[in-house]
């Protein structure tokens, strides 16, 4: 019979920015062109969060805030994940949303306490006692007995220096076998918890089977004593110690996601427990990221705790960002810039984002591409940049995968003009959509033009005759102003 043989790829999900690996600076800060790291345009902005990520990096910088400002669509979201992506995952950077604060099931400042907390990674060095070397031999012995069989047993280890024979009791021998450690893996024994862990197989021992699980290591067999104190570095988050020490099923709450308010006379033991661990050189304070998106829809309590939040000695490096101008600060009457309080711009590093030009569209569209896996024709791909240009990034971008779809059906490998077009007719964009609404407004429900004089007629009172009979000439000379083609258009309607 015939065989298939069929290729397993990783299904990965693509996301909004699953293309940014990173700022995409060389090692003088200054960003490289041509999409590298996935980061297209923006040359300031990237330059001087680069300068911020040095900071961050070297530990001389918090309590600090910036601002990244500009249009829907310049790519203030990418530049907080390349950030992110710069920084590793020793660094905590923790991602929230203005709205998010609103909708969870706690209070506005609790929230925020939380999502800062997360923000601060604690470094915490142990120091530990631990025997390491290759295993030589394993022997069990089972006696039987009156109350049942007991185990005992030797085990040999060795060092490129020394051998040592070790005895070993019941619990060490079902920890062995649990590890499946056989002669010839080299391992690590905690000798304060008894704790095993299998490093790897020797070198030395390659050569005893023909065939080898892709998942087996090879490591040399270690050098010197076998015992050895070992310096063991644990990096958690102050929310983790937070919940573990706030309730008595802590540590299944980190799983659960399910914490709570937590107590701030917790918070304040935690904070001088971690102090006295820094004094006595135990542990780091590593300040980590706290980027909030769409910053404008948070009110003026959350902009007064933010402040206050700054200011203290562990507070992380705040990222913020908005696509707002001037505008009104939730909960308030008051205008002022992006909709953040002065006071609060005062503090802030502001950083700008522009529209992108032509070539930068063009490179955007086509590192997509590359993502997403779709093969576009370069027309194809110039059609789309215009289309770009003349709508938005972001309807461009969705387009890809759709004209992707639609050249599939075709049988077709590679997406070409006709399946843009055809893409373009199916989906409207903003502008399109809105052109059909003032054509159309007429037929669809609580349109303001219309039904503009009937709400002010309910809501004035049935008494004042003469009020309504002059609000409805009002309405009629207002009507009167509007262009022939809508007047035209409602009458049909």
């Amino acid at each position: 019979g015939s065989t298939s043989v069929r290729e397993i790829t990783r299904l990965e999900r693509i996301g909004a920015h699953s293309h940014i690996r990173g700022l995409g600076l060389d090692d003088a800060l200054e960003p490289r062109s041509g999409g590298s790291q996935g980061m297209v345009g923006q040359m300031a902005a990237r330059r001087a969060v680069g300068v911020i990520f040095r900071m961050i990096k070297e530990g001389k910088i918090g309590g600090r805030a910036i601002l990244i400002a500009g249009k829907p669509g310049t790519g203030k979201t990418a530049i907080a994940m390349g950030l992110a992506q710069e920084l590793g995952e020793d660094t905590p950077f923790t991602t929230l949303s203005g709205s998010e604060v609103f909708s969870l099931e706690m209070s506005k400042t609790e929230a925020l306490t939380q999502a800062l907390r997360r923000s601060i990674g604690v470094r915490i060095l142990e120091e530990t006692e631990v025997i390491e070397g290759e295993v030589v031999e394993i022997m069990v012995d089972t006696l039987a007995g009156k109350g049942g069989s007991e185990k005992s047993g030797r085990l040999t280890l060795c060092t490129t220096e020394m051998e040592t024979v070790y005895d070993l009791g019941s619990k060490m021998i079902d920890a062995l076998t649990k590890e499946k450690v056989t002669a010839g893996d080299v391992i690590t024994i905690d000798k304060a918890s008894g704790r095993i862990s299998k490093l790897g197989r020797s070198f030395s021992r390659s050569r005893d089977y023909d065939a080898m699980g892709a998942q087996t290591r090879f490591v040399q067999c270690p050098e010197g004593e076998l015992q050895k104190r070992k310096e063991m570095v644990h990096t958690v988050s102050l929310h983790e110690i937070d919940v573990i020490n706030s309730r008595q099923q802590g540590f299944l709450a980190l799983f659960a996601g399910d914490t709570g308010e937590i107590k701030g006379e917790v918070r304040d033991q935690i904070d001088t427990k971690v102090a006295d661990w820094r004094e006595e050189g135990r542990a780091t304070i590593v300040p980590g990221v706290l980027f909030i998106d769409e910053v404008h829809m948070l009110d003026m309590e959350c902009f007064s705790f933010l402040n206050r939040a700054l200011e203290s000695d562990m507070a992380p490096v705040l990222v913020i960002a908005t696509n707002r101008g001037i505008a009104k600060i939730r909960g308030t009457d008051y205008k002022s810039p992006h909709g953040i309080p002065l006071d609060l711009l005062d503090r802030l590093m502001i950083v700008s984002t522009t529209s992108y030009t032509t070539d930068e569209t063009r490179k955007i569209l086509s590192v997509r591409c590359e993502e997403e896996d779709v093969e576009m024709a370069d027309d194809a791909l110039e059609l789309l940049t215009r289309i770009g240009m003349e709508t938005s990034l972001r309807y461009v971008i969705h387009m890809i995968i759709a004209a992707s779809l639609v050249a599939e059906r075709r049988k077709c490998s590679q997406v070409e003009i006709e399946d843009i077009k055809r893409v373009y007719t199916l989906f409207v964009d903003v502008k399109r959509s809105t052109q059909y609404l003032m054509e159309y407004q007429s037929e669809f429900m609580f349109n303001e033009l219309d039904n503009g004089g009937d709400i002010e007629e309910d809501s004035g009172s049935d008494e004042d005759d003469d009020d309504v009979h002059n609000s409805d000439d009002n309405e009629e000379k207002e009507v009167s102003k509007i262009d022939e083609s809508e007047k035209s258009s409602m009458e049909e309607g």
